[in-house]
């Protein structure tokens, strides 16, 4: 299993890697970015589309991170609160269990099946 990703992982990398090669110059243009509002105007640096698509990448990397983190988070919350809960009714069972069983139980058992 182990040799499978490392196969799949060279294989995605080289499918980029052909497809940063045959998309140089398309991806080399530059391109600037400007955000005009009401009360603020900006205008980015000339930037090219490979680096417009790496910030871009980066960023939904970023924000998968934390929203994995916080998943992950929730559910160790969730198993210490199954396994609190699981504790719980592992003890009650147990004393169940240990019981004693007395006669007077079992002679009204009898009477309620065999009428």
């Amino acid at each position: 299993m182990r040799y499978l990703k490392g196969i799949g992982i060279i294989l995605f990398l080289l499918f980029v890697v052909i497809v940063a090669v045959q998309n140089y110059a398309p991806m080399s243009h530059t391109v600037r970015f400007r955000l005009n509002l009401v009360f603020w105007n900006h205008e980015t640096a000339d930037m090219s589309l490979y680096l417009v698509t790496i910030i871009a990448f980066l960023i939904g990397v970023f924000f998968t991170a934390l929203f994995g983190i916080a998943e992950r988070f929730r559910l160790k919350r969730e198993i210490k609160n199954l396994t609190r809960e699981l504790r719980e009714k592992d003890k009650e069972l147990n004393s169940l269990r240990n019981l004693p069983v007395t006669s007077d139980e079992m002679k009204s058992t009898e009477i309620s099946e065999t009428a």
